[in-house]
């Protein structure tokens, strides 16, 4: 049986890793990882995903989900002229906003108020039943987050992953919010369709890949089984992690622990219930929308999951006055991997949005 236990772990381990920026390959002994581990780091005393918001909230999805909600205000405590949105990936959470958040809210021209939260059965969000773990739904959780925390004045979305691909939906249910609030759309790392078709191998993303299909079977039936038996390829994860969804392979390990650590939060169920969504998401019409807002499309040129050519490519073409930066050796967080020039790009947009922003600032 030994075989059988070791390729469930593995198989696991990869499956979350897989479809947030990584995909089947070789491990490195354990020593070694261990090693790379306690290199020496940079950002060893930085303070990943320990960020205290200045305020924290729970918003009730239209289906009764719990969202938590953070928000973070001008760090000279001046009146802010917009509302940024941060809307993150499948499998991670708002702390992959680390940087961003740290940052932004240091901004004078314009001041700024950051609005983050965690998609539902992330982060410290509540758990969806499967019926409502799409895309489309995110889309209206999206909605009643800016209802409650930003509920006047303009706005600025910025979504990785899927977390684009939410303000995708949220613009095909509400084309008229993107026309009379949201001032600017960054689409970091994303894509309006087709995921899959290039990039990682289709069947690890595909809805008829056996394995999750077998793995979301087994975690109905043995969910404690299925969560010990990935448990046993952290190791293995982290790995993962480290070589294929950053293109750096010098990338800080504090900055992978970060990642495995939310990938690792993300149980099979979850990761099982949304992979049908993400198959199937075509919103290219939708991006129609955009077209009235200031818009950034920035991929890493080493994405795995969405890469620069076709996605990011596809997306510049629908929306013809949005800039478009390709990220040199970037992976797929790349708002972790190239925390600079990623706010450097999300500054100027804000900036450029600004010049038709009105209205008062407010949150709930």
């Amino acid at each position: 049986m030994k075989p059988v236990w070791q390729a469930l772990a593995w198989t696991s381990g990869v499956l979350g890793a897989a479809i947030t920026g990584a995909a089947v390959g070789v491990a490195a002994r354990s020593s070694r990882i261990a090693a790379q581990r306690k290199a020496e780091d940079p950002l060893a005393d930085e303070p990943l995903g320990r960020l205290r918001p200045d305020r924290q909230s729970t918003v009730a999805a239209d289906d009764g989900v719990p969202l938590s909600v953070q928000e973070i205000w001008p760090a000279d405590g001046g009146e802010a002229e917009l509302t940024v949105v941060l809307v993150h990936g499948f499998a991670l959470d708002s702390r992959c906003w680390h940087f961003q958040r740290r940052d932004l809210p240091e901004l004078t021209e314009p001041r700024v108020r950051l609005v983050l939260f965690d998609h539902r059965s992330h982060g410290r969000s509540g758990h969806s039943a499967k019926r409502n773990s799409t895309i489309d739904q995110l889309g209206r959780d999206l909605d009643a987050v800016l209802r409650s925390a930003a509920s006047r004045g303009p706005i600025v979305l910025v979504g990785h992953s899927m977390g684009g691909m939410s303000i995708m939906a949220l613009a095909e249910q509400r084309p008229e919010l993107f026309r009379d609030r949201v001032r600017a759309v960054a689409l970091i790392g994303t894509s309006a369709g087709a995921v899959g078709a290039s990039g990682l191998p289709r069947p690890w993303l595909h809805r008829a890949n056996p394995v999750p299909r077998g793995l979301a079977l087994l975690a109905d039936f043995q969910p404690d089984l299925v969560e010990r038996t990935r448990r046993l390829g952290d190791k293995l994860t982290w790995t993962l992690v480290r070589n294929l969804s950053f293109g750096d392979r010098e990338i800080s390990p504090k900055i992978v622990d970060l990642m495995a650590e939310m990938i690792g939060a993300t149980t099979v169920e979850v990761v099982t219930d949304f992979l049908e969504t993400i198959s199937l998401h075509d919103r290219k019409k939708a991006l129609a929308a955009l077209r009235t807002c200031e818009a950034l499309v920035l991929t890493g040129d080493a994405d795995r999951v969405t890469p620069f050519s076709p996605h990011a490519e596809v997306l510049a073409a629908e929306l013809p006055d949005s800039t478009l930066v390709r990220v040199e050796g970037a992976g797929h967080p790349v708002m972790l991997e190239r925390p600079e020039l990623v706010t450097a790009e999300l500054i100027a947009l804000i900036r450029r949005a600004v010049g038709g922003a009105s209205g008062e600032v407010t949150g709930s």
